[in-house]
């Protein structure tokens, strides 16, 4: 029933009116060019996703770059994360605690997202999740197999995103003392194997220089859920002896904190924390949230009630949510929009200027060219082996905006992170002194504002 589930909620709704957004134009951009291409970029920018784009590039050298195809991968593997946090409960709290955890991760609003969305997170989260299955059955079974199996799916997940690694504490709180030595090897291959990403994705960390710090409402958000947990944990472990649900309680406890928790402290020195980078971690809460449920039907008649009662409410809640998901508006930087907008504003002969280099993502999904000329442009996102194109000296582009009448602007909405190094500060003075704001509209979480010469609007 969790997989099945898994696969009506990932399927409905999977084409978003066609809509995709900026992460997912990278993602047709880079895994649609020639092989040698894709290493090269590679070698340049965004290494730590190198193993996904490798994945959807045999898919779209097979299939083509339908959404359908971008995001079934994700759909997939968010039914098998199911599956395994179902055999997880099973093992650890029994058939109906298992059947109960497979159902809530399948309904959590992240697990949702992230199943219709073609990024590599659903595909870690499958991955850890069946690694820490593979890591029970080798604490059960020993030998050198099991762990083999448990150290191949960790070092795979990790390769299809370094933060995967983040699970690895978790795991060592459920290894007895007895066999620690044995975790311990296996934790070290991955590293070892991690390692040579680790130095390549460090050369081209300028690329997350976007993030701002953690803001107080994620802290308050990641708060408010731990506490979830913990309550969690005491309802399943109240009134009874400890046995194999102090292992599961252990387990959904460090799946779900230990990740988040540590990626927030390391972005308390530099940032470095988007949720998405730690989803699997979703697994532990929808372990400890199944163990609950399993207990309900031992309740007395008034809490058991009263339980139900709040169940049917919370989903109710999740209805509209839920819906949002599948509309084009649920994710930011829709590329889709800002193109069609681009398209209808844009006339012959006018001048583009992205205040943003990522602004262009929309091209990298294949979108018809917008009648107005890219002044910045120097080599294309192909050409150059980069995500978004290179530029031409600052000079150079204040030379060709000058001898346009009318120029595009497509920056972020007010309050957007605004960029400050000489060739955004060039494009930002020209038009603020040659030219006049006409206009602006917003389209798929961008600006585009029109600027024309004074009294020429």
């Amino acid at each position: 029933m969790p997989v099945l589930l898994t696969l009506v909620l990932g399927l409905w709704g999977l084409r978003r009116g066609g809509a995709v957004w900026h992460d997912e134009a990278v993602t047709i951009g880079v895994a649609s060019r020639d092989l040698p291409d894709v290493w090269e970029t590679l070698e340049r920018v965004d290494a730590v996703h190198g193993l996904y784009y490798l994945l959807m590039h045999g898919l779209f050298s097979l299939f083509g770059t339908d959404v359908i195809v971008l995001r079934l991968p994700s759909v997939l593997a968010m039914a098998a994360a199911a599956a395994g946090i179902a055999m997880l409960g099973l093992r650890l709290a029994g058939p109906r605690a298992g059947l109960c955890a497979g159902v809530v991760f399948a309904l959590l609003p992240g697990v949702q997202q992230y199943a219709q969305e073609g990024r590599s997170y659903a595909l870690v989260c499958a991955l850890v999740v069946w690694a820490t299955y593979a890591l029970l059955r080798a604490v059960e079974r020993g030998g050198r197999s099991p762990w083999a199996v448990y150290a191949a799916l960790m070092l795979a997940a990790c390769w299809m995103h370094e933060f995967a690694v983040l699970a690895l504490p978790a795991h060592a709180l459920v290894v007895p003392r007895t066999i620690r030595g044995a975790w311990g090897r296996a934790a070290v291959c991955v590293a070892v194997g991690l390692a040579p990403l680790v130095l390549v994705s460090v050369r081209q960390s300028p690329q997350v220089g976007w993030l701002d710090a953690t803001n107080p409402d994620e802290y308050a958000h990641f708060t408010l859920m731990a506490g979830v947990a913990l309550a969690a944990a005491w309802a399943v472990l109240a009134g009874r002896r400890p046995a194999r649900e102090a292992v599961l309680v252990v387990l959904g406890l460090g799946l779900f904190l230990a990740p988040t928790g540590l990626l927030m402290l390391l972005s308390l020195a530099r940032p470095l924390y988007l949720d998405r980078y730690v989803l699997y971690g979703t697994a532990g809460l929808a372990l400890l949230l199944g163990a609950v449920f399993d207990r309900i039907p031992r309740l007395g008649p008034w809490l058991r009630t009263g339980a139900v009662l709040a169940t049917v409410a919370v989903c109710t809640e999740l209805v509209p949510t839920a819906l949002d998901l599948r509309t084009p508006a649920s994710r930011s930087d829709d590329v889709t929009a800002l193109a069609a907008a681009l398209r209808e504003t844009a006339r012959p002969g006018d001048g583009v200027v992205y205040l943003s280099v990522k602004r262009r993502a929309w091209e990298l999904a294949g979108h018809t060219p917008v009648p107005g000329v890219d002044l910045a442009r120097e080599r294309g996102p192909a050409a150059s082996h980069s995500l978004y194109g290179t530029e031409v000296a600052p000079a150079e582009l204040r030379t060709r905006m000058l001898a346009r009448h009318r120029i595009l602007a497509v920056g972020s909405p007010p309050g957007g992170a605004v960029e400050n190094d000489p060739m955004a500060r060039v494009k930002r003075d020209t038009l603020a002194d040659h030219f006049q704001a006409c206009g602006e509209r917003r389209a798929g979480g961008a600006m585009i504002t029109v600027y024309a010469r004074p009294d020429q609007c």
